[in-house]
């Protein structure tokens, strides 16, 4: 790591060159990606990156790729199927109870594996506030809706003020209880996390407040991140993780199990495991889908139920996630079950019922 500092976000090839993460003989390629696909590296993300070494699995999320310009056919502007499933603007009711809204179209920083990387960026429109009343009224009328997931872009991006207005305006439907926030900034700007924005996320309602927090490798869960998310603790909030399994930054054992071990000691309950979206120009992180089911097997030897995430698949289409971790249960045919414990081992289980 470089201890690397600065006074702003790298928005720039010239920002990246200037800090040495990118060689000057690779400025024009860097260039070509940054003019199709948004820039930012925080002050925090920077001083976690090694230059020195090639494969560093912080500057793979963050820094652009000449690999981000190649297209498979498979893969698409909008890989989960947002639009299918978006009645109004920046809302998207794909599962029956819940719904997703869209605040923003900014983030702190950038992810080159991004699956809304299309939509996102500097010069986005973030929703409007007649589209935010339109999403209101939706929510409103349809006693059904239990959670609101709020998203974009990252909606922690918001000043509190905007913060403490959107969840008041949530609050006061009787039907939502459940208020989820989706964001990185507790990882990738932990001084912009204040209490100020926690006391505007869980202040003067009794709704359920949950953080999920996306953080992919444990050296991102720096003491002033684990202190960001202690203040949105304390604040109120319950915080659970999101990470993606990409190949060079978290597709080995070792890395996961330190990363969920993390979590769960700064008080975040490891939620999901992504696989990664068919998102254009991401072939390079994807994880072949045998080899995320072997690392769920080992991770399940190693480490205890309250560290396990659950390793998902976004189905393209519009059709939602499903768990794809590997089985432990088989049916056999004489009506009993064959279960394998973590070690591998298999024991067969008949049930005994009566009545």
């Amino acid at each position: 790591m470089t201890g690397y500092r600065l006074s702003r976000t790298l928005t720039t090839p010239e920002d990246l060159v200037e800090a040495g993460f990118v060689a000057p003989a690779r400025r024009r390629e860097t260039a070509a990606v940054a003019a199709r696909y948004a820039l930012a590296v925080t002050s925090a993300v920077a001083s976690l990156i090694d230059p020195a070494d090639p494969a560093d699995p912080i500057a793979r999320q963050y820094l652009p790729d000449a690999r981000e310009l190649i297209r498979d056919p498979a893969e698409e502007a909008d890989p989960i199927g947002d639009d299918l499933k978006s009645p109004l603007k920046g809302l998207v009711h794909r599962y029956r109870d819940r719904v997703l809204i869209k605040l923003v179209a900014v983030c702190a920083v950038y992810c080159r594996f991004c699956f809304r990387r299309e939509t996102i960026g500097p010069g986005a429109r973030a929703l409007s506030e007649a589209d935010f009343a339109a999403a209101l009224a939706y929510i409103r009328a349809r006693p059904e809706i239990w959670e609101a997931v709020l998203t974009g872009g990252d909606p922690l991006v918001l000043s509190p003020r905007r913060l403490a207005a959107t969840t008041r305006a949530l609050a006061a439907i009787p039907h939502l209880k459940v208020m989820r926030w989706h964001s990185r900034l507790p990882v990738v700007a932990p001084e912009r996390v204040t209490k100020a924005m926690a006391r505007a996320l869980s202040a003067d309602h009794d709704k359920a407040v949950y953080v999920a927090l996306h953080v992919n490798h444990p050296r991102e869960l720096t003491p002033e991140a684990r202190a960001a998310c202690r203040r949105l603790i304390e604040g109120g909030a319950t915080l659970v993780s999101q990470s993606v399994l990409l190949k060079g930054v978290n597709d080995d054992a070792h890395t996961l199990e330190a990363l969920m071990r993390a979590l769960v000691e700064a008080r975040v309950k490891p939620y999901y495991l992504h696989h990664g979206d068919l998102a254009p120009g991401t072939a390079h992180f994807r994880v072949p889908i045998a080899k995320g089911q072997a690392l769920m097997s080992e991770l399940r030897r190693r480490l205890s139920g309250l560290a396990m995430p659950t390793y998902v698949l976004d189905i393209p289409g519009a059709h939602g996630k499903t768990p794809i971790g590997p089985s432990a249960i088989f049916a056999e045919g004489d009506g009993g079950w064959r279960i394998v414990d973590a070690a591998g081992e298999s024991h067969i289980y008949r049930d005994i019922l009566r009545g």
